[in-house]
């Protein structure tokens, strides 16, 4: 018999917590255990094979805190990791063990958006080099083209709560003015960061008001409710006691702080070693 455990979100930082919000909001009866890498961050500009290392890392180690289910609340891990660890890592551990992401589950609706068929992505220069979301949306929608803008600043400013000050607006507008230079008939924007959210006022701000903008936490909320109704054998191995549990590599504190921002509430991490091999 497998004993039910948390369901497993991790990040490399902060940004995984707008998922993990929605899915409390969405499936407020199950348990999650919450791991960010802070220690690492960001992911968004190392190479593939670090972000694999770093990922695998923490997945086995929500694996060891019981999860059966464990989702990678991150675009960088996502793109640069995901694939790796389910067709070549995932064979060799137990049968009931599975991991998720959240590109496929934005992608798979993306294109129901938009009418002139330009979609924009803003995210990380990882996310963008992997070039998992034109590859994702072409995918689903082959008449669909995507633009892509990569924003090196926008991860450090949520992540050192300047994202809601004046010097913020400056990094938004210039690459939203970018991303439209590229193509004036994008209709639709996509935030490819799970980090992003926090910008979604400033973003709003100086976006066309006939574009919709996408952020990820409600669709990958979505797309797990769906994900356990299609499979109930991987379902009964997700406890539900309602509860929520943080984990972080780096600072305690500093992550309750921080993770404060995100959710809106206090909360109490603990800390964990993970070392590099």
């Amino acid at each position: 018999m497998i004993k039910p455990g948390p369901i497993g979100v991790f990040d490399s930082g902060y940004g995984g917590l707008t998922v993990l919000k929605e899915f409390i909001q969405t499936l407020p009866q199950y348990d999650y255990l919450y791991l960010g890498d802070n220690a690492r961050a960001p992911y968004g500009t190392r190479s593939f094979e670090t972000v694999y290392e770093y990922t695998l890392q923490c997945v086995k180690h929500l694996f060891e805190q019981g999860c059966s289910l464990v989702v990678l609340a991150c675009n960088t891990a996502s793109s640069k990791a995901l694939r790796t660890i389910q067709q070549n890592d995932l064979p060799d551990l137990e049968a009931h063990l599975r991991v998720l992401g959240v590109i496929r589950p934005t992608t798979e609706v993306v294109g129901k958006y938009t009418k002139t068929k330009k979609v924009g992505v803003f995210a990380t220069k990882g996310t963008v080099v992997s070039k998992s979301y034109v590859v994702e949306i072409n995918k689903f929608y082959p008449d669909v083209e995507v633009f892509q803008e990569a924003c090196p600043m926008w991860v450090p400013l949520v992540e050192n709560n300047e994202h809601l000050n004046p010097g913020a607006d400056y990094f938004v507008e210039k690459h939203i003015n970018q991303l439209l230079q590229q193509q004036p008939d994008i209709d639709t924007f996509l935030l490819g960061c799970t980090h992003y959210p926090l910008l979604v006022d400033k973003i709003r701000k100086y976006t066309p008001e006939h574009i919709t903008i996408l952020t990820q936490g409600k669709i990958v909320a979505n797309s797990l409710v769906e994900y356990l109704n299609r499979h109930p054998e991987l379902e009964k191995n997700c406890s539900k006691s309602g509860t929520q549990s943080y984990l972080t590599t780096d600072d305690t504190a500093n992550f309750n702080d921080h993770a404060g921002t995100f959710l809106g509430e206090t909360i109490m991490s603990k800390h964990v070693s993970l070392i590099s091999n």
